[in-house]
């Protein structure tokens, strides 16, 4: 059962997001008020949700110091709802983002996207279904209404890495340290190129999103 941690110092909000939270499937939510109280217990969960302004440390001093020592999902909190904050979050490191005053169902159906990797168990990775698109990363192939379509061996990987983290930001980095080992600019050029392809391929316009200045979602 997935252990989620509220970073939260308004009382208020805190309890009713907990209380949400429950109601939509995930009853192990912790509460934290300040943001170094994070960097001594994360071990041990597996998605945290973390406010951007709290009382102690900012919350992207927090996210850029965990992601120093964890890998743990973060979905992060933000009264601010322009495109620079967001882009800033996801660059320090985070999974995804919700803005304040949060939906429940939205924030619920977020965490599920971001732990679904982490969560999914030893062994071979699960087949991802998203829509009429079926990705299947121990026979590597790609179906599409039912019909597998053909994709070389880098636009193959640009599926998987995006599907298997469906619903979450996926920046430029991780995906070319992913699937090329290296962040070159000749890399990124390649990255365009073969996601160009793949879009055409899969012939499902806005399914994959770009998020300009970061990277790209695979949008459920």
């Amino acid at each position: 059962m997935v252990r989620v941690v509220l970073v939260e110092d308004d009382e208020g909000v805190a309890g009713a997001v907990i209380d949400g939270l429950r109601a939509h499937g995930f009853p192990l939510v912790d509460h934290l008020s300040e943001g170094l109280d994070l960097l001594t217990s994360h071990v041990g969960y597996d998605a945290v949700i973390l406010d951007l302004g709290l009382p102690d440390v900012s919350g992207l001093v927090v996210l850029r110091q965990l992601r120093k020592v964890s890998s743990v999902p973060v979905v992060v909190l933000t009264g601010v709802n322009d495109e620079c904050a967001v882009v800033a979050c996801l660059r320090a490191g985070a999974d995804d983002f919700v803005v304040k005053p949060p939906r429940v169902g939205e924030l619920a159906a977020r965490l599920e996207a971001v732990t679904r990797r982490c969560c999914a168990g030893a062994g071979p990775a699960p087949v991802v279904v998203l829509g009429d698109i079926r990705v299947d990363p121990l026979a590597r192939t790609v179906d599409v209404a039912g019909v597998q379509i053909a994709l070389t061996q880098k636009e193959f990987e640009l599926a998987r890495v995006l599907a298997e983290r469906a619903g979450a930001a996926v920046s430029r980095d991780r995906i070319m340290e992913e699937i090329w080992g290296e962040t070159t600019r000749s890399v990124s050029r390649s990255l365009d190129v073969h996601m160009g392809a793949l879009r055409a391929k899969l012939n499902r316009p806005g399914r994959i999103a770009t998020i300009h200045g970061f990277g790209y979602r695979w949008v459920c």
